[in-house]
């Protein structure tokens, strides 16, 4: 039986019952098996591809099954959205493959009976695979739900912020591949040179499409592998992300506070606006995640960044006003980054629309870091202004100290009125949210 597979399932059978993230499960159950190259590719690729489309896997699944989805036992759930995905989007492998290999780990983690059931309800999709089951339509938000695998409320949500076509469009987005991106370490390279060394080993090399110092790869391998990642020239980062430094107007001999860092990528995105000259206090509350921040700082080459334990929280006097530049990275839902990790879109509501007052909170008590004149810049990278828009509208509210003060952000966005929402349909960029406020001097 392919490893591959039976790594697959035991990821998504670790998502389902202890709640893990796809991407942390995987490199976990990667790791353990012992499974790498094509093979890992391959369970990669099953994993994202499973729950990037679940619930379409599950319609399917339905229309050729005599019990309905959702009162299959597990594990066997997972094996036929597995068999399933193989068969209806991966053209390489041949569907009696699929099938077998599908009855095999049925076999493994079930009992024969299973197996038998899972050989019909695959042989049938793979008999129908060109004519499947189409959804009904009369039920926008039930159409969309199904088609795009985003549960009902977000599908809700969305539709008044977008419109039908967009949210669509949006919806799409999130099922497609992210590409990887970089940013260019301004201490150790330049753009030209980093392109030049990257090309020469046989990687894809694009420039973004309009945010500058930043790079798409494909065709890397084990990134980490790379002389360049090494040697620290390149930064994993989101072009939204990376805007964050300027769009705070970080300069050299600033003092800055990120106050919810891990795991470091606005931190060193401010050390590289500051060429290093200044400080950058990373918070976070857990010491192992400061321990990969000050990793990260060393292999980047960047000295002006230290770490400290804190609560976002929780008033530390001795920062009172003592800042040129705050950061409020906040803790959200992370609805701007379903391409990346998909499993977002499965977590439940309740727990996501709980987020706010975390937030509110954090943002209420880093303000008091503010020195006058300073910035405050709030972001998360999500797309709904509960978590958005709404969280800077009570604060500013709230306190009549601060003002949203506008930002210059590259061409073709360019000046924005204080705040801006970035979509992966509109800006190429992960959903991300930045707001900047100005405390009066």
């Amino acid at each position: 039986m392919s490893a591959a597979r039976e790594t697959a399932l035991r990821v998504l059978i670790s998502c389902r019952t202890n709640g893990a993230w796809a991407d942390a499960a995987l490199q976990a159950q990667l790791r353990r098996d012992g499974v790498t190259g094509a093979d890992a590719a391959l369970c990669s690729r099953l994993v994202y591809g499973v729950l990037q489309n679940q619930l379409l896997l599950d319609h399917y699944i339905g229309a050729f099954c005599s019990q309905r989805p959702d009162h299959l036992q597990p594990p066997l759930l997972d094996i036929l959205r597995l068999g399933a995905y193989q068969i209806v989007y991966l053209d390489k492998i041949p569907d009696r493959a699929a099938v077998n290999e599908s009855v095999e780990l049925a076999k493994r983690f079930k009992r024969g009976q299973a197996a038998g059931l899972v050989n019909a309800v695959l042989r049938k999709l793979a008999q129908n695979k060109h004519d499947l089951p189409a959804i009904p339509d009369r039920d926008e938000i039930r159409y969309l739900s199904i088609r795009y695998s985003h549960p009902r409320w977000l599908v809700k949500r969305l539709l008044p912020l977008l419109g039908r076509e967009e949210t669509e469009t949006f919806l799409a987005a999130n099922n497609s591949v992210a590409p990887l991106t970089v940013q260019v370490n301004p201490l150790k390279t330049t753009v030209e040179a980093l392109c030049a060394d990257l090309t020469e080993t046989g990687i894809t090399v694009r420039p973004h499409a309009w945010v500058p110092g930043c790079l798409e790869l494909s065709g890397t391998g084990d990134l980490t592998a790379l002389p360049a990642f090494r040697e620290g020239r390149l930064l994993v980062q989101d072009p939204a992300a990376s805007l964050v430094a300027q769009a705070a107007g970080i300069a050299p001999g600033q003092r800055v506070l990120d106050v919810c860092a891990a795991p470091g990528g606005k931190s060193f995105s401010a050390a590289f606006a500051m060429g290093d000259r200044g400080s950058v206090t990373a918070c976070d509350l857990h010491e192992n995640k400061l321990v990969r921040i000050r990793q990260g700082a060393e292999r980047l080459g960047i000295a002006c960044v230290e770490t400290t334990a804190a609560d976002g929280r929780s008033f530390r006097p001795e920062w009172e006003g003592a800042f040129d530049t705050v950061l409020v990275d906040a803790p959200c839902s992370g609805l701007g980054i379903i391409r990346k990790k998909p499993d977002v879109r499965y977590k439940k509501a309740d727990d996501l629309f709980a987020l706010p007052v975390i937030q509110s909170a954090i943002l209420d008590n880093a303000a008091r870091y503010v020195k006058p004149g300073g910035v405050l810049l709030y972001s998360t990278c999500t797309i709904l202004p509960e978590e958005n828009q709404q969280i800077t509208d009570v604060f500013l509210a709230e306190h009549p100290d601060f003002a949203r003060e506008a930002m210059s952000l590259p061409l073709p966005v360019g000046k924005a009125e204080g705040q801006m929402t970035f979509w992966p349909q509109r800006h190429e960029t992960d959903g991300f949210y930045i707001c900047r406020m100005k405390r009066q001097a």
